[in-house]
């Protein structure tokens, strides 16, 4: 079965935050969209504010998944999440940081699930 691009990347988003959730994490966000950018999955764990820009690829062509994250697109993702704290000021107090998720082999079982985390700084 082929899925369309939209449908494998809802389908990674999902398996992404069920493991964030197994991991212990609370979904606070799916899909955040403002004019800037938008942010895949944010999460909360303790003290802990996760930001995830979920990946996928059928194959590690070009660097795999985690190398399509460039400087122009963690820029959208860093003035996005200032988005995001401003209008929620309880989150603003939370050590922030930035993961991605490469999900894999959607059409197995299980998905194959890389979590890189300190993907990146807002720095």
């Amino acid at each position: 079965m082929t899925l369309s691009r939209q449908a494998l990347g809802r389908a990674a988003e999902a398996a992404a935050a069920v493991f964030l959730q197994e991991a212990g994490f609370e979904l606070l966000a799916r899909n955040y969209r403002r004019r800037l950018g938008e942010l895949d999955l944010v999460a909360r764990r303790e003290d802990l504010l996760l930001v995830v820009e979920v990946r996928t690829r059928s194959s590690m062509a070009f660097g795999g998944a985690a190398a399509s994250i460039d400087a122009r697109k963690r820029a959208h993702i860093v003035r996005t999440t200032r988005l995001l704290l401003r209008e929620h000021a309880a989150l603003a107090r939370l050590r922030v940081r930035f993961d991605v998720i490469v999900v894999s082999e959607l059409d197995a079982a299980l998905p194959r699930i890389e979590w890189i985390r300190h993907a990146f700084s807002a720095t």
